[in-house]
């Protein structure tokens, strides 16, 4: 699956990706900014996105996604409830905090099951 994940935090990320998404194309971007200039030139199956990031709230990424037509699944990453909570209001379609991100390679298991991967 090619994901693209959007985290400020770079040690984070790739401490991430290395534990639970090496099974998989990973694309990481820490900002707002260059998240759109993906999201304009590159093709994913499914965005994890922040809530809280350094230029902006993660919910600009998520409306440009549904806006261009994005139909794959969001997935919420904030460690923060209401961060969560506006990710989905944005058009996020799961949710998995980071306290949770033990749970994601079934979460993206179960993500790319439902669309036929």
């Amino acid at each position: 699956m090619r994901i693209l994940f959007v985290e400020n935090h770079a040690p984070f990320a790739a401490t991430v990706g290395e534990a639970f998404l090496a099974a998989h194309y990973l694309t990481l971007v820490g900002s707002v900014a260059d998240a759109l200039a993906f999201v304009a030139e590159g093709r994913f199956d499914c965005v994890l996105v922040d809530h809280d990031l350094d230029d902006g709230p993660g919910t600009l990424i998520v409306e440009a996604l549904r806006a261009r037509g994005f139909s794959g699944p969001i997935v919420a990453t904030s460690a923060h409830d209401e961060g969560n909570a506006a990710l989905q209001a944005a058009g996020a379609t799961h949710v998995c905090k980071k306290s949770q991100f033990h749970t994601l390679a079934a979460l993206l298991e179960r993500v790319g099951a439902d669309a036929g991967e």
